[in-house]
Formats: structure tokens, C-alpha cells, sequence
């Protein structure tokens, strides 16, 4: 079993926490001011995208060497009308660059936390997709996801998490344009 630290305690960071939880690893929920405590194995960064330099600049020393799941959808929130990072980059690959000797990945971003809580999408399972270059890592995060009741999706390298955070973009503003739930979203039918 794994051990996780989730900085950010918001509705995503709780219910990946519950679904982690539901595989039987340990969890660790962390707010801004917890910087003392030893992170687990892997550490998902549920904070707003803005939020994630300052968690870089507090905690890169004690990143290293671990797996970093990114979980983050870099839009402009004021307008939600576009990225907030290059048309050739993702908020992943910024991270990835911060964080060298980390094992980086994209998910849990194209889920809303209802559906990770529920563990469907409408009539399909939740499923997360994942985007890494490191294949351990991925699989890692993959069976944390598996042993909670989801599906996980191995997306690609990391390079995908480009298309993951449009995704996330879109089922954003859709849901925030009231055109889908915030307990539903996009499923994968395989």
C-alpha cells in the first residue's frame, strides 16, 4: 500500500482522498501551512493552478524523488475563455521543469470530484486518465486508482497532458455554462 499526501484540501483533494482511502492506502490531507509534515510516496498537488508556484517554492526539496501527480486545470478563471500557459506546453510540463528530479504526472483533472465520490459518470465508471513519461509511476498511480473502484486510462506521455488540461478546460466551462453537471461530465466507454 502507498502512502499519499494530498496538499490542498478542497473538495477534489478530499474525494481522490477517499478513493485512495477505499484501496486501503494511507492519506494525508495538507493545507498551506502544514510544511513540516514527511510527504508520502506520492504527493498530488490539489491546489488551484495559480497556487502552484508558491507550493513549488515551499516544498521542491521535499518533492524530489517522489511521484507528482498534477491534478490542475491552468484556466483563466476570470473568463474562462482560454489556457493561462503556452499553446505548445501544459501546467504539467512547467511543473515537470520545476521539479527534475520528481516523477511528474497529469490526472485526475478531467474528473469532478462528484464522480470520483460517486465512481460513475452517468451509466459508465469514472475513469482517470493518466499522462506520464515515467511508466512506474504511472502504474503506480494507476493501481492506487484501481484498488478505490475506478478505472484508470494510461493517457500517454507527458506531453499529453496538453490535450488533458483542454479537456478539463471544456467540461469546465460547459459545466460552469450549465450545459453539463458538475456530477457528471465526460465518461470513457472502452
Amino acid at each position: 500500500m502507498s502512502h499519499i499526501s494530498i496538499i490542498g484540501t478542497g473538495a477534489m483533494a478530499q474525494a481522490i482522498a477517499a478513493v485512495a482511502g477505499r484501496g486501503g492506502h494511507t492519506v494525508t490531507l495538507l493545507g498551506k501551512d502544514d510544511l513540516d509534515v514527511t510527504l508520502g510516496d506520492v504527493v498530488v498537488l490539489a491546489v488551484p493552478y495559480p497556487a502552484v508556484t508558491q507550493v513549488l517554492a515551499a516544498r521542491a526539496d521535499s518533492l524530489a524523488g517522489r511521484i507528482v501527480v498534477d491534478i490542475t486545470n491552468p484556466l483563466n478563471f476570470e473568463t474562462f475563455d482560454s489556457l493561462t500557459v503556452a499553446a505548445d506546453g501544459s501546467a504539467t510540463a512547467e511543473i515537470a521543469a520545476a521539479l527534475p528530479q520528481s516523477r511528474v504526472l497529469k490526472a485526475f483533472n478531467t474528473n469532478f470530484a462528484a464522480t470520483l465520490a460517486s465512481g460513475t459518470v452517468g451509466d459508465l465508471p469514472t475513469t482517470v486518465l493518466i499522462a506520464g513519461d515515467d511508466a512506474d509511476a504511472k502504474s503506480t498511480l494507476a493501481g492506487i486508482v484501481a484498488s478505490g473502484g475506478l478505472k484508470a486510462v494510461d493517457a500517454g506521455s507527458l506531453q499529453r497532458a496538453r490535450e488533458l488540461e483542454a479537456i478539463g478546460f471544456l467540461q469546465i466551462t460547459l459545466a460552469a455554462g450549465e450545459k453539463v453537471s458538475w456530477t457528471g461530465g465526460f465518461g470513457v466507454a472502452a
